[in-house]
């Protein structure tokens, strides 16, 4: 018999997009699937939208609000389902994605491997998302991967894996803690569990790159940031463990001075406990620098303030290119 996927859907005030998330697990063209979604306490239609699709085999529970992880938790101890396809509730999957990607196991493989496959950014129109090529765009053993991530300032989209229901149990529950990368947090236990990466270049996910409010947004979020940094000396914990070496140490530095300008210089804090972490690895960490276009305006109104205006700029562009990928998807559509 073939093994029974569980399509898992943690969603919030998702109702402008679920339905496309829900039309794109429903279509999988692996057939033996069940497909739940955990509504999170949502204040919008989200609950109305999703249950339209129960006559497809959408199972529909709602709880009250307590986050991502708390909801994808739940809809884990709803599932059994042999694999588990995470999904959020404004992605989508390409029909074939979950078929290509177990028919690239092979006979003698345990259900330790771990499954990837590309996935490309969007707004509004799928057609044109351009698909991430990267160096964790292969096989690789856990501790590969990880130096890659963490080295090179690299991550793979949440519903780019399948992970079978061995490796989600030996990892463990979601991290109700993280308010911000969870799933990075997550999925490196997922990987420590399992003994290796399977990249399979024909299946693909399309993200929804949606507003600043995105749970992996932190901003100016103090919640997000003491949550960052927990997740972030976790990861250093995680590669640590599996090798301890000059290459290891130079990858955890680098990730720490990639996000070190997130709580510099509002948090002093933060910033002392990750000051002292890379002294434990061998180097420190020092002012980061902003992009040459705000260094005035750091100078004449200080960092802060330059911080917040480089956040609300970024913000009106990207809402810029929002709308007119929004305007030629109507148009297109019509």
């Amino acid at each position: 018999m073939q093994p029974l996927v569980s399509i898992l859907i943690p969603a919030y005030n998702a109702e402008r997009w679920i339905a496309y998330t829900l039309q794109s697990a429903v279509a999988q063209t692996w057939k033996r699937k069940e497909i739940i979604v955990v509504n999170d306490g949502s204040t919008d239609r989200t609950e109305e939208v999703a249950q339209r699709f129960a006559p497809s085999g959408v199972t529909v529970v709602s709880t009250e609000n307590q986050g991502a992880a708390t909801a994808r938790n739940r809809a884990f101890d709803l599932s059994h389902g042999d694999y588990i396809q995470w999904l959020d509730a404004d992605d989508v999957l390409a029909p074939d994605k979950i078929e290509r990607q177990l028919a690239a196991l092979r006979g003698a493989d345990s259900k330790r491997v771990l499954l990837s496959s590309p996935w490309a950014p969007f707004y509004y129109r799928t057609r044109s998302a351009p698909v991430v090529r990267n160096s964790l765009c292969q096989d690789l053993a856990p501790v590969e991967w990880l130096l890659r991530k963490m080295g090179e300032n690299l991550h793979m989209q949440t519903a780019t894996w399948l992970t079978s229901r061995e490796l989600a149990e030996a990892a463990g529950p979601w991290d109700t803690r993280l308010v911000s990368d969870d799933d990075g947090e997550y999925f490196c236990r997922v990987l420590l569990a399992s003994e290796g990466t399977r990249f399979v270049p024909n299946a693909r996910v399309l993200y929804r790159a949606v507003a600043s409010n995105r749970l992996s947004y932190i901003g100016a979020s103090d919640r997000k940031r003491d949550a960052m940094v927990v997740s972030m000396k976790l990861h250093i914990q995680y590669l640590r463990s599996l090798e301890e070496s000059e290459r290891v140490r130079k990858a955890c530095l680098a990730y720490l001075r990639t996000w070190y300008g997130c709580f510099y210089p509002e948090r002093p804090d933060l910033i002392a406990e990750l000051q002292a972490l890379a002294g434990e690895l061998g180097g420190q960490l020092h002012p980061p620098r902003m992009r040459r276009r705000y260094e005035w305006l750091a100078v004449i109104f200080g960092r802060k303030n330059a911080k917040r205006a480089q956040r609300w700029l970024s913000q009106i562009r990207d809402s810029g290119i929002r709308a007119w990928d929004r305007a030629m998807f109507r148009l297109l559509e019509q």
